[in-house]
């Protein structure tokens, strides 16, 4: 039985640059889960590949089919966005192991789903004054230059990631993101202990 990875964190705690390194690891032979969203594409994403991007006609007639599997949203600046994952039949759970990346509840949702010995959660924190200074640099950017969003989703992610919900989310494991090689090679050993049966999924850090 195959197993889902699944990558959440607060905003820039590098959880994105993880995934695609966890992601492209031969050794671990992950599949990746593409997810759906609402919102319009960005310059360097592939449709298809980075998400599917659909619109809100097509999100209500997936979720008239009782095909999401769970779904969040955000109210922008720009508007309503969608962020959602859809059962398309695509998932062989028999067979495959696969890597998804996202929040605390788009987490909880996928476990429901699919059953808490499926799902395991791999939690990558950062110090809060690293992760500002990093979505800061990051706004900096002439391309970008997004303050007030970046203010929204840092004080969201105080209350998205609560202690007290982390821990009734069973969330014990903690990868700290301080050094990104080192915080790589313990995710991708702790990924490799469980699927050669010498980790828990549940083990404390």
């Amino acid at each position: 039985m195959g197993k889902i990875y699944y990558i959440l964190g607060k905003s820039s705690t590098g959880k994105d640059t993880i995934y695609k390194r966890i992601l492209n690891d031969k050794t671990l032979s992950l599949e990746s889960v593409v997810l759906y969203t609402t919102r319009p594409i960005r310059d360097g994403e592939i449709p298809d590949v980075t998400y599917h991007f659909v619109d809100e006609e097509a999100f209500q007639a997936l979720k008239k089919e009782g095909r999401i599997i769970e779904d969040r949203e955000y109210h922008t600046m720009h508007g309503l966005w969608r962020y959602f994952t859809v059962n398309d039949k695509t998932l062989d759970l028999e067979h495959k192991d696969y890597l998804i990346i996202g929040v605390l509840r788009s987490y909880l949702s996928v476990r429901d789903y699919f059953g808490e010995d499926a799902v395991v959660p791999v939690y990558v924190e950062v110090d809060d004054g690293i992760r500002l200074q990093r979505a800061l640099d990051r706004e900096k950017k002439p391309e970008n230059r997004k303050y007030t969003e970046m203010c929204r989703r840092f004080l969201a992610d105080t209350e998205d990631f609560a202690e007290e919900k982390l821990q009734a989310a069973g969330i014990k494991r903690r990868f700290v993101n301080d050094d990104l090689e080192r915080c790589i090679d313990e995710i991708r050993a702790y990924i490799g202990g469980i699927q050669n049966g010498h980790e828990s999924r549940s083990g404390l850090d």
